[in-house]
């Protein structure tokens, strides 16, 4: 839906006026994604710098009382004021194939090697490494870290990713494109089909992934009846080939019943497979 010039002059002046994107949000009542595409190169200022601090000691405030006095381990780990690409991707996982609640941290999966990922990275960041695994159904576990203090932190971090993801360095968004495709993708090539998918429920998050993509030169399209994006055409899988592509050894599941290889092979080999298809039919027309 498009916004009149009166609407997006006035959502950049409240960002001007150092206004959060949540203020913003109430304000317009639009969506934070379509906020973001209007004022995502307009410099936060010093006061709204103090603003989300403050903003962000309140959260942390809040979720202390609502321990209510009861008993928690107290933790002793990293913070990171600043982001870096591992940084990015860990709390991209627990916001696509995750879920951060007041207690804690978890992130579900059938690949080990993401599981690995999520493990390894969070102790490199954070130097928290007390975690329980979970089985639920069909073969997918569950990454649990079950400590109040650590969720507020990465609840704290999400948020502020969200915020900030459009406006990032290009290996952060490269690193959260990346988190998403591992969890909620795959690639379609069956006969002249060659796609690149990713599923999530939700359309504000496909809307920024497919802003990013764009950044990189890269167009797709977002089907909100299946809530999925949708990557297409040869120089789209080229690209995103090159600039993204999966992480190695995540593998698609030749177990299910659907499964159209009937066996496990990585995602990065299908994509493989899919984009020498056009070389190999470009041959074929020479």
């Amino acid at each position: 839906m498009r916004h009149s010039f009166q609407l997006i002059a006035q959502i950049k002046q409240l960002r001007v006026d150092g206004f959060t994107l949540g203020e913003i949000k109430n304000e317009t009542g639009l969506s934070k994604t379509t906020i973001l595409h209007h004022i995502k190169k307009i410099p936060k200022s010093d006061k709204l710098k103090e603003k989300i601090r403050q903003i962000s000691q309140k959260t942390q405030k809040r979720v202390a009382d609502s321990r209510r006095g009861k008993s928690v381990k107290n933790y002793i780990f990293k913070k990171p004021k600043k982001w870096d690409p591992d940084f990015v991707n860990l709390v991209a996982h627990f916001l696509f194939d995750g879920r951060i609640t007041r207690t804690g941290c978890i992130y579900y999966s059938r690949n080990e090697i993401l599981r690995n990922l999520v493990i390894s990275t969070m102790r490199r960041v954070t130097d928290v490494s007390d975690y329980k695994v979970y089985e639920t159904f069909n073969g997918v576990k569950r990454i649990a870290y079950h400590n109040v203090e650590v969720a507020g932190f990465i609840r704290e971090k999400a948020d502020q990713l969200l915020d900030d993801i459009l406006s990032a360095p290009l290996s952060h968004k490269v690193s959260f494109i990346k988190a998403f495709f591992d969890d909620e993708g795959c690639v379609t090539f069956t006969g002249k089909k060659r796609l690149v998918r990713g599923y999530q429920h939700s359309l504000s998050y496909l809307r920024i992934i497919q802003s990013l993509l764009l950044e990189l030169g890269i167009e797709s399209k977002v089907d909100e009846r299946f809530f999925e994006i949708v990557i297409s055409r040869k120089e789209n899988l080229i690209k995103f080939q090159k600039l993204i592509n999966f992480t190695l050894g995540v593998k698609v599941n030749g177990n299910r019943l659907n499964s159209v290889w009937k066996k496990s092979l990585e995602k990065r080999e299908i994509l493989k497979m899919a984009v020498g298809s056009y070389l190999k039919k470009n041959k074929e027309v020479e």
